[in-house]
């Protein structure tokens, strides 16, 4: 995903004492797996933490494969914003229309999903407004953001899980989302006066 869609929401996470960084990858000429050695080589350069991230969709599966797989990495949490870790539906659905293009080089890794890294406290939050072009190729099940379902972003062993009513691309640009993803980075909770959906 290209940097400036990014800047709300960093933007928000500066004004409340963090100090962000991007970290672009290519997703079309290249799978986002192959950013998975760049990411762990920058977190150990911007050790020794801690260091949170939070990741959009692909960059959160990205980045929860960086620091499964990674050694010696600083600590930190991670908030993932409708990320796909069981694996990607629409990425899948896609393939199969042969519309594989509009994923580009990352479908593969994003069909396979990513496992949870061990002692690392993860927090995913899963958007529930169904405004997307994703349920038009697969099955996201009842609840979905119209790219990623519900059920994709959660796994044993997430930290916390909260849905709320926003699209996959809302999740960036959200107010409230930005809040839980502070609240989140700073107390390892949500907090549960702000679940909805």
């Amino acid at each position: 995903m290209r940097r400036p869609i990014l800047w709300p929401l960093a933007r928000r996470l500066r004004a409340a004492g963090f100090s962000p960084r991007l970290f672009p990858y290519a997703t079309l000429w290249r799978s986002a797996e192959q950013a998975v050695p760049r990411l762990q080589a920058e977190l150990r350069a911007l050790g020794p933490g801690p260091v949170h991230i939070v990741g959009h969709s692909l960059g959160g599966v990205a980045a929860l494969a960086a620091l499964h797989d990674g050694n010696n990495l600083p600590p930190g949490r991670v908030v993932c914003l409708g990320s796909p870790i069981n694996g990607s539906a629409a990425a899948r659905g896609m393939r199969e229309h042969h519309l594989r293009l509009l994923v580009g080089r990352s479908g593969p890794f994003l069909e396979r999903g990513v496992q949870l890294p061990p002692d690392r406290e993860v927090g995913m939050i899963a958007g529930t407004l169904a405004l997307g072009g994703g349920h038009w190729v697969a099955d996201l099940g009842d609840q979905h953001d119209g790219t990623v379902g519900v059920a994709e972003t959660w796994q044993p062993g997430l930290t916390e899980h909260l849905k709320m009513r926003v699209s996959h691309s809302g999740l960036i640009f959200s107010g409230a989302v930005a809040e839980a993803t502070i609240r989140f980075l700073r107390t390892a909770c949500f907090g549960t006066a702000l679940s909805q959906g």
